[in-house]
């Protein structure tokens, strides 16, 4: 976690179910024009500062959940974010009023995202969430997971509209600039969870400007499904690693989606990820799998991962 930068800049010197974006919009109203123009962006590296990263699905705001409804849920989610301090995070399956419930506890960060449904605030964001004093937010975007991606949209096969939400964030303390997408394929269709993953390739190698990638979601697929495989795959010069994969310490269980603990252990897949490409190693991997008596955060467990720039 970030907690000696101060020390580190004093040492060398440094100040601190869419549309594309563009140059430098609000953070919290992504950019809509469709050609991203995004400012010239420092690279200078600085020793192994890091960068702690979450995905997290949070279970949308269900009335039929009984106890483990959001408006039970919400301070817990809320206070494991600020506890396992993320420097940027997905989140999934937020709706507005999740949306606004997280903005109002958490302070510190800056958010962008629409809702899936009209490219507005109807139906599930993919929001990325970033700390203010630690980014600049140099351009954004979203796009949904169809063949249509500028418009709200269902793609291929699937259940539900899908929409992926990226950024590119200047760390004001390296000036370190990285790619920051999340997203969420679909439950059902398994052509949209294949032709979603072609087109984060192809939206990710458009919009990226040769950055490290960090991708975080729920990715409705297990560890040896042909999705991860197709994502993971080396031969391929658009693969993403799972940082699970490579990191040197991993912490929690295998899976991450346990239906607030209604599945059994042998029936719990992994399903929330977080991949890289390009100037990053991963450092730490967990997966925070953990109740107070018998109360969750979610039905998902969220993911941390911290990373050091190359």
């Amino acid at each position: 976690m970030l907690k000696r930068f101060a020390f580190i800049a004093a040492l060398v010197g440094i100040t601190c179910c869419g549309s594309t974006g563009g140059d430098a919009p609000d953070p919290n109203k992504p950019s809509t024009d469709p050609t991203p123009n995004p400012a010239p962006v420092p690279t200078a590296t600085v020793g192994d500062v890091s960068l702690d990263v979450m995905t997290f699905n949070i279970r949308y705001d269900n009335t039929g959940d009984g106890q483990n409804i959001w408006q039970n849920r919400r301070d817990r989610a809320a206070n494991a974010i600020k506890f396992y301090d993320p420097d940027v995070f997905g989140t999934q399956e937020t709706l507005h009023n999740q949306l606004e419930d997280l903005k109002s506890r958490l302070p510190q960060y800056a958010v962008i995202g629409v809702g899936r449904e009209d490219g507005k605030e109807a139906g599930e964001y993919s929001p990325v969430w970033y700390k203010k004093d630690r980014f600049t937010l140099q351009s954004s975007g979203y796009f949904w997971l169809s063949e249509t991606p500028n418009v709200p949209s269902k793609g291929w096969d699937g259940a539900c509209e899908r929409i992926a939400t990226w950024a590119i964030l200047q760390d004001k303390y390296t000036n370190n600039a990285i790619f920051f997408i999340n997203t969420h394929l679909d439950h059902q269709g398994v052509t949209a969870r294949r032709e979603g993953v072609n087109l984060l390739f192809q939206k990710i190698n458009e919009y990226s400007l040769g950055l490290p990638v960090i991708c975080t979601g729920d990715f409705n697929s297990s560890p040896d499904s042909d999705v991860i495989a197709h994502i993971t795959d080396t031969t391929s010069d658009n693969h993403l690693t799972d940082s699970r994969k490579v990191s040197p310490v991993v912490y929690g269980p295998s899976w991450s989606w346990h239906d607030f603990g209604a599945l059994s252990y042998s029936q719990r897949p992994l399903l929330d990820y977080v991949f890289i490409r390009g100037g990053l190693d991963v450092n730490r991997y967990g997966v925070c799998a953990e109740d107070e008596n018998g109360q969750y955060l979610s039905d998902h467990a969220p993911v941390v991962v911290n990373v050091s720039y190359k």
